[in-house]
């Protein structure tokens, strides 16, 4: 595609599928405008890069279709002053939008090939405020805790009681939770040390990330 093309793809992909889909939030539509997704795909799919679908990654692993990173993104509501964890690094877009918005990114990424993708994307973006780690995500990054938001960049069972510790008071982890056919996006916010609050978002299926447990008797 020449450069029209794709500003109209991009404009076309805002428009078409993010905006109806509940994403008002201006500064969100602006970041999709502003951050070049199709940087971010492989060079095999950029001609899908701005579809509604997932886009195939390495290691059996996907990129979300656009509408939802556009929720999650609108749904963890970053602040600038904000650290964040992100789970499944993936190409490495969803973690530059969130550098955009927050003061630091740390994303944890298990297979090392997506990670090395991931930061060579990030680079060539021009993102400095985002760290790539390889590392199994399920665990997070307890050393370097507790963080504002956490973003699950696939879906899980259900939330990780070890990521809502890591949590800050106040601090919110954003994920998509439950089992085919119907998965629900959930904001889970911790109130104080011992209580957490979960609000159900919307509903769409997402593909899962790596090493997550299924689900226990565990309930908020």
């Amino acid at each position: 595609m020449n450069r029209t093309n794709v500003e109209q793809a991009r404009y076309n992909m805002i428009e078409q599928q993010i905006r109806p889909w509940d994403v008002a939030d201006s500064a969100v539509l602006q970041l999709l405008s502003l951050v070049k997704r199709e940087d971010f795909v492989p060079v095999h799919y950029k001609g899908v890069a701005f579809a509604d679908m997932a886009i195939p990654l390495a290691g059996g692993q996907n990129m979300l279709a656009p509408r939802l990173q556009a929720r999650l993104l609108q749904d963890a509501a970053v602040q600038s002053g904000d650290k964040v964890l992100e789970i499944g690094t993936g190409s490495g877009f969803m973690t530059a939008l969130l550098a955009h918005q927050a003061q630091r990114v740390i994303s944890l990424e298990i297979n090392s090939e997506l990670a090395d993708q991931a930061r060579a994307n990030l680079q060539k973006a021009g993102i400095h405020n985002a760290e790539v780690r390889q590392a199994d995500g399920a665990l997070g990054a307890p050393a370097e805790a507790p963080f504002d938001v956490i973003v699950l960049g696939g879906s899980v069972a259900e939330v990780p009681q070890v990521l809502l510790q890591q949590l800050k008071i106040n601090g919110r982890l954003v994920a998509i939770v439950g089992e085919e056919p119907i998965m629900h996006a959930q904001v889970v916010t911790r109130t104080s040390e011992t209580n957490f609050k979960s609000d159900e978002k919307w509903d769409d299926n997402a593909p899962r990330l790596v090493n997550f447990p299924q689900p226990s008797a565990f309930q908020f």
